[in-house]
């Protein structure tokens, strides 16, 4: 579900520099087509040549049906296990962390988690991502993924009779075999995620730190713990492409890495009539009625009326409420179930903030890890100037470039830095922020030290904006506070995928039920980091295009808009129609399913696949929004 959107928002096509006639001005940039080279054009990385040109020229087109006829009708390359995870039986590893036991999906112990598989190559001439980085993030971009390789371990491949699912057992395959010979054929019939993820704790209890003693014991580092929660609702459908990238979700971040995470579906039930917390049996059945067998066990239900009463009213008047609707609804408050989860389980250290149109083409443990790593060494200073901006490295240089431009044009703007917790506003009242959020010395005299080796507070996926200087449709949309008084300094990140620290969920929590405080739900976890001081980061991930953009010119248009409707952030956001990741992404929907071999807009499918290069292999990325996954194949 993405949170924002639907009816209220709305791609407004105004007469403005922005657009040119005929269409908005990058529609008018050439096409990348590097993308659908299949795996029949693998190389190794010492041979690729991305397609980008960044429109100096024309890009190198698409590799036609006839010059694949000379090509081998077999990948040049095999797959080979893709392995993000510390070497648990290293010397190195045991001498400073608790033995780390194996994990199996079976009660029996008999089939162990498996590996997913990807190419050491890229399809010759793919794209580069236009914003984010690989190399910063410390995640591998050397590696590619087919649809087998990825998902084949999952049950992608094979019929419902040896345990699969049927999809992809009519699809282009050549090589496929190649990875099955590695993994077998897994019977996921009677498979229960929830007690294979109980069995992986049980086995590595000893691992994980007690949130309420040190982090070091018996002279062995504690590992901090994650739960995991997709936001599902009652009548959503389970489609097979969905089941494989959950279980995957769960194998690779749980089970692989020995109960580091948790995974926990909080299912909405949107009938408030039903008596969920009266009877357990109607507890069970509605968990039965609503999700795949496999997933029952991994269930947590909510409801509406529950967070009525778990943050009752009143809450008071909010400056504009463009939804409409009650405070206490999902739309305007899909945080307060996650609130209320934290509560329920002190055990976690952070909690993922997940929607079930999310899709991650790569290995969740590694960019899970990565983006923590990443986020724990960034430093204070500059944080929030920074993670306002897109980072281009094709324009920007290394990311210690990027810092150094991003602090010398807020300098030159006169702008003043954001250094500590921003509290001294008009205000109705507030809880005290933490004590370590007060800056140790002045903005000047830190050289990028303090919050270095600090765990983030909170990840987002897009930067965190200033909604005044937009026309974001729900800027005003904050509850709580005087309304007399000038609206709070607030901060945004657009779709409410984030990873929330322990700390940070607890002022949440804090700030609602104690000052009836909330905002929007992509306003609210930002902003209460805002006004509290506590550390949050944008994570530039790797975000692909469908078009060779001019990179100066899309740092203008994404870091420096002129007027607060030129702001992708509102009605500027159509120059995101075109990329891999934004709540109203059309291509990113395009390619997750002419990856998975299916025809879209009249291209792809088996025969096209067969006759040309053969199926996509993509690197990591990921992809929002993924409406539907059901396409023709041919």
């Amino acid at each position: 579900m993405a949170i924002a959107g639907g009816g209220i928002r709305h791609h407004v096509k105004s007469k403005h520099k922005d657009e040119k006639p005929g269409g908005f001005y990058w529609q008018h940039y050439n096409r990348l087509n590097g993308y659908y080279n299949g795996v029949r054009t693998l190389v190794p990385w010492s041979q690729y040549r991305p397609e980008n040109r960044y429109n100096i020229t024309e890009p190198p087109r698409l590799i036609t049906s006839k010059e694949a006829a000379s090509l081998s009708p077999m990948p040049p390359l095999d797959p080979v296990a893709f392995n993000p995870y510390p070497d648990y039986g290293s010397y190195e590893y045991m001498k400073e962390h608790p033995k780390v036991a194996r994990c199996y999906l079976d009660s029996e112990e008999r089939v162990p988690a498996p590996d997913v598989y990807g190419y050491p190559g890229l399809p010759q001439n793919m794209s580069v991502p236009f914003y984010g980085s690989y190399q910063e993030l410390e995640m591998d971009d050397e590696v590619c993924f087919d649809r087998f390789g990825r998902f084949g371990p999952y049950g992608y491949g094979y019929n419902y009779t040896q345990g699969g699912l049927g999809p992809g057992n009519f699809s282009e395959n050549a090589g496929s075999e190649k990875v099955f010979e590695k993994t077998g054929i897994i019977d996921y019939t009677n498979m229960d995620w929830g007690r294979a993820q109980r069995a992986c704790l049980q086995k590595n209890i000893g691992r994980f730190a007690d949130p309420a003693k040190n982090e070091v014991a018996d002279g062995k580092k504690k590992i901090k713990r994650h739960a995991y929660i997709l936001r599902t609702w009652t009548g959503f459908y389970y489609n097979e492409h969905q089941i494989y990238s959950l279980r995957a979700m769960i194998n690779e971040l749980s089970l692989k890495s020995g109960g580091e995470y948790d995974v926990h579906f909080l299912l909405h039930v949107k009938n408030n009539s039903i008596p969920i917390w009266a009877d357990k049996e109607v507890y069970q059945k509605t968990i039965e009625e609503n999700m795949p067998r496999e997933f029952w066990h991994m269930t947590t239900l909510w409801s509406e009326a529950q967070m009525e009463l778990y943050y009752p009213p009143p809450f008071g008047e909010a400056f504009e409420n463009r939804a409409g609707s009650g405070i206490h609804g999902v739309y305007r408050s899909a945080h307060f179930p996650v609130q209320w989860f934290a509560q329920q389980h002190p055990e976690y250290d952070f909690f993922w903030n997940w929607e079930m149109d999310m899709r991650y083409l790569g290995h969740y443990y590694e960019f899970n890890t990565a983006l923590g790593n990443w986020a724990k060494k960034q430093p204070r200073k500059g944080i929030w100037e920074r993670a306002e901006r897109f980072y281009i490295p094709e324009y920007h240089g290394t990311w210690d470039n990027f810092t150094e431009l991003v602090e010398r044009e807020n300098r030159e703007a006169g702008r003043e830095p954001i250094w500590g917790p921003v509290n001294q506003f008009p205000n109705s009242g507030m809880i005290p922020s933490p004590p370590e959020t007060t800056p140790p010395r002045t903005y000047d005299e830190d050289n990028y030290e303090w919050g270095v080796g600090e765990e983030a507070d909170l990840i987002v996926f897009n930067p965190l904006f200033d909604p005044s200087t937009t026309n974001w449709v729900f800027k005003l949309d904050a509850t709580g506070y005087n309304t007399t008084l000038p609206v709070p300094p607030r901060r945004s990140a657009i779709i409410t995928v984030a990873r929330y620290s322990k700390r940070l969920v607890n002022v949440m929590h804090e700030e609602t039920f104690r000052l009836r405080h909330t905002m929007f739900p992509e306003m609210w976890p930002p902003t209460v980091c805002l006004h509290h001081g506590l550390k949050a980061v944008y994570a530039p991930h790797p975000v692909y295009f469908d078009r060779d953009w001019e990179v100066n010119y899309m740092d203008k248009v994404f870091n420096h808009p002129q007027h607060e409707w030129e702001s992708p952030f509102g009605w500027g956001e159509h120059n995101l129609l075109g990329s891999s990741f934004y709540y109203n992404s059309g291509f990113s929907g395009a390619l997750w399913r002419r990856w998975f071999g299916q025809r879209e807009n009249g291209e792809g499918g088996k025969t096209h696949e067969e006759k040309g290069t053969g199926r996509m292999c993509l690197r990591s990325m990921l992809h929002h929004p993924i409406k539907h996954e059901r396409g023709a194949l041919d």
